[in-house]
């Protein structure tokens, strides 16, 4: 008779993208001292994550909880792989900018202000994430894609643009505020203005291979509860009540 393990020894498994790694760190570190439930979550690259819940199967992964932009998960949702009711909006995320520490920051004040910093940069990078799509399609809307083509290094998946920055490989990085506020050997010029902003909402779900649904759906509750909203503050995103 095989034997039924008590909710508290459960070890849940989950996957993210970059973006939400250190929120997804303390929450679960939350949730274990207030349940005894332990969610060990591997952080990659956005599509990286998708992958491994949609080749699971045939890899032998096992997830329980998968967190991504919200499309993201809607993609997985219609695919089979993430139970529909399970889905739950997390936080918004929106974009900031940034330069190694000893470099004079620039005006980011106005859409024309960063047209103006990205015209100037010798280099510029962005994700392969949502915000990095969205920035690209705000150059080609400038008419600046082409004269800057030459200039752009995007980070490869996994890899913070911060660190990009920090190196002194890139001069000018754009990426989610949560990315970029506890690294070091940068400064942030500040969020990008409210008229060009890139807001990312992430979501989460349980995967439909998980044999822990309801012990899932349960660290989902508390991560979507107001006993959340210090924690995403605290990483430089917002709330979703």
């Amino acid at each position: 008779m095989s034997k039924t393990i008590p909710e508290a020894e459960l070890t849940l498994t989950g996957i993210s993208s970059m973006a939400t790694r250190l929120l997804l760190a303390e929450l679960a570190a939350d949730y274990h001292v207030q349940s005894g439930v332990r969610v060990q979550i591997d952080s990659v690259g956005g599509v990286d994550a998708a992958k491994r819940v949609v080749n699971s199967a045939q890899t032998g992964e096992a997830f329980d909880l998968i967190f991504l932009a919200s499309d993201a998960i809607d993609k997985l949702i219609a695919s089979g792989h993430v139970d529909a009711n399970s889905k739950v909006d997390l936080v918004h995320s929106g974009v900031a900018v940034a330069v190694k520490m000893v470099a004079n920051v620039p005006d980011i004040s106005s859409e024309a202000a960063v047209k103006a910093a990205v015209l100037a940069a010798k280099s510029v990078s962005y994700s392969t994430g949502p915000s990095g799509v969205a920035l690209a399609k705000l150059f080609e809307r400038w008419g600046i894609a082409d004269q800057i083509a030459s200039r752009i290094v995007q980070a490869p998946p996994g890899v913070p643009v911060g660190s990009l920055v920090a190196r002194g490989e890139v001069e000018l990085g754009f990426q989610q505020l949560s990315e970029l506020i506890h690294l070091d050997g940068i400064s942030i010029a500040g969020p990008l203005p409210p008229a060009i902003q890139i807001t990312t909402t992430f979501s989460a779900g349980v995967c439909s291979t998980s044999p822990n649904k309801s012990a899932a759906k349960a660290v989902l509750a508390f991560m979507a509860s107001p006993a959340a909203k210090a924690a995403k503050l605290r990483q430089g995103m917002e709330a979703i009540q």
